[in-house]
């Protein structure tokens, strides 16, 4: 039985103007086409090949010797080729692009854009990409806490955080309080494991430990100080919201930080700044 979507090994059986007609060795009275530009070198009835089965442009079903970037079930960053009003086409290694319906969408889409997906059959037996991917991910990554990893965000909501597909395939959330800077659709991300959640899930930080972190958030404060002349406009009792649009810090690590700054004796602190001590 032919199975769309998948790899099959299929045996060639006869071999004519328009390519080769390719059947299961057990099942050799159903065919399927393999273009003739396909056909490897020296093949001819009786080779078996390793073949993907899709649907040409007239909807027919195809075999080609080509690998796509993905098959079905299976989850791929892949390159948005065209966009229109009834969806857009991927790229995805083979001569026809792969339709994404505009209902399978999650965010905008353009040329050129990256986007993480996954393959399935619609009711019209078509493969089709979606981007909604959230109940095709596993749980029970094999990480531990304070484990770094690298994933592709696949949605956002301001009011949650920033949901991530760690090595494709594994569910991972970074926190709205581990956020300190905008993220979208389609980035790939690095993250520590800052708790494996009962269920199996990840929570995730783009932040190093608090200790580990310190330095290189003493650079930062001291840039944007740098950037505004030697004088930062407010001190470490401004309003955490303050803190993260300027710097993208928590009101606790831009303490830290400031405080590392202080033993250093590179500032000082005044009832409504931060100043440079001047050398």
């Amino acid at each position: 039985m032919f199975e769309l979507g998948k790899t099959q090994n299929l045996v060639i059986m006869k071999i004519n103007d328009s390519g080769a007609l390719l059947a299961e060795a057990e099942n050799p009275t159903e065919t399927v086409l393999l273009p003739g530009k396909q056909i490897p070198e020296g093949a001819g009835p009786g080779t078996e090949l390793s073949v993907f089965l899709y649907r040409d442009s007239e909807d027919r079903l195809i075999a080609t010797t080509k690998k796509p970037a993905m098959e079905l079930g299976e989850m791929a960053v892949l390159e948005v080729a065209q966009a229109t009003n009834i969806g857009a086409f991927l790229k995805w290694g083979l001569d026809k692009d792969l339709f994404l319906p505009f209902k399978e969408q999650k965010t905008k889409v353009v040329p050129g854009m990256n986007i993480l997906v996954a393959l399935y059959i619609d009711k019209s037996d078509r493969l089709c990409a979606t981007m909604n991917i959230y109940d095709k991910l596993e749980v029970n990554a094999p990480y531990e806490r304070n484990d770094w990893v690298t994933g592709i965000v696949y949605g956002v909501r301001e009011d949650i955080g920033a949901f991530v597909a760690v090595d494709k395939r594994y569910f991972g959330l970074i926190p709205r309080q581990e956020l300190y800077s905008r993220v979208y659709i389609g980035d790939t991300v690095k993250a520590r494991v800052i708790q494996v959640r009962p269920d199996g899930k990840l929570n995730l930080s783009t932040r190093k430990k608090a200790y580990a972190q310190m330095r290189s958030d003493a650079d930062v404060v001291w840039q944007v100080i740098e950037e505004y002349g030697g004088v930062l406009p407010f001190n470490d009792k401004a309003r955490p919201e303050v803190i993260k649009r300027e710097l993208q810090l928590s009101k606790n690590a831009f303490k830290r930080a400031v405080g590392q700054l202080l033993k250093q004796g590179k500032i000082e602190i005044t009832e409504t700044s931060i100043r440079k001590i001047k050398e």
